[in-house]
This record gives structure tokens, sequence and C-alpha cells, in this order.
């Protein structure tokens, strides 16, 4: 899409501090947001960016969040993932995950869009399978934050999908956002169980 088309609109997610962070910390953590979790979004599309504070150190949390081939240690709804063989954790590889069923999903092909060990940021694409996500797109930007002499783990994530036809925008964010919580739910239980 063109700059300045009129069915694109760019969306920051930083007019409201997310919970559990306070003002001096998200300031800390905007240019993150700015660089990470913008997108042109055009009028059938929504996004929305969740957090999650960690007490576990940022290097235990990357270990789990980076795993592109093992998403179902903290992601709830996975049965199986599965990997070519030559897999190398690389830009460009993709997975093909299942999905438990009971969801209206049963199979999800993706691939790893970045994936940068140095600053923590990882994200991947939806490309294919059997669900109703499409054009899904995600990052997750891990963070260490300091509390009263302890290093505590901010992690963003932010999604923009399409909406389906027949949905509302706020149907489709609302189910997007209730897994993306419960994944960021259990990443924290399974990372501070490591770190204790």
């Amino acid at each position: 899409m063109e700059k300045g088309d009129p069915s694109t609109t760019t969306t920051l997610h930083h007019l409201t501090i997310p919970s559990g962070l306070t003002q001096d910390e998200f300031n800390k953590l905007r240019p993150s947001i700015t660089e990470f979790h913008t997108y042109q979004l055009t009028t059938s599309q929504c996004s929305s960016l969740l957090t999650q504070l960690i007490h576990a150190p940022p290097q235990t949390v990357w270990s789990v969040v980076r795993r592109f081939d093992n998403p179902q240690i903290y992601k709830h709804f996975i049965k199986n993932c599965t990997v070519q063989p030559g897999f190398t954790m690389t830009v460009g590889d993709t997975r093909d995950v299942h999905v438990i069923s009971g969801l209206p999903a049963a199979t999800s092909t993706e691939r790893l869009d970045i994936l940068d060990d140095d600053r923590h940021v990882t994200g991947f694409s939806i490309i294919g399978g059997e669900h109703r996500l499409r054009n899904y797109k995600s990052v997750t930007t891990v963070h260490g934050i300091e509390r009263d002499g302890t290093i505590l783990t901010v992690v963003l994530e932010s999604y923009v999908v399409d909406v389906p036809e027949g949905n509302t925008e706020e149907d489709t964010r609302l189910f997007a956002d209730t897994v993306v919580k419960l994944n960021l739910q259990k990443l924290a239980s399974v990372t501070q169980a490591l770190s204790s």
C-alpha cells in the first residue's frame, strides 16, 4: 500500500500503559514498541499489543521464546509441531503446527520472519493451514527491567490479522488477544519454574 492511501492507518500501541508497568518502565520500552510493534493497517485488519511481566531473567525467557521449532513448550493450543529435515532456525524456515481439537482451526503453517538473538526479537507469519486467522503476523520482544535490585522480564507480543468476513474487529481482536494472553501467562509460569 502506498503511503497516504486512505484505506490504511498506522496503529501505534503506546497510548496507554500496559498493566503491571510503571510510566518510567513503559517509557524505556517505547522505542521498541515504535520499531517492532507498529503496523500499517488496512480497513479490514486489526492489531493488538499485549504485555506480560515475568519474574525470571530475560535470558531464561528468551531461551524459550526463541524456539520456533518448539512453540508447544508455552503455547496452550498446540498439539504438536514439526519442522523439515535440515531445519536450522533461520529466517524463512517454516513449521507445521497441529492445533488441539475444539478450536476453530486444525493446522497452521508458519514462517519465521525475524530472529535476533542480540536484541531478543522474534516474529512469524501464518502462511497456510486450516484456520480463520488470515494474514496473521506476530512479533515478540523480550526486555529486562530492574525493580528493587532484581532483574525482571517484560515480554511484548503484538500481531496484525485480517478481520474475517462476517466478524467484527472487536470479535477478532478478542479471540486473538485471549489466545496470546493465555500463552503469555503460560510462558511466565514455565520460565519462572525454570529459573527458580
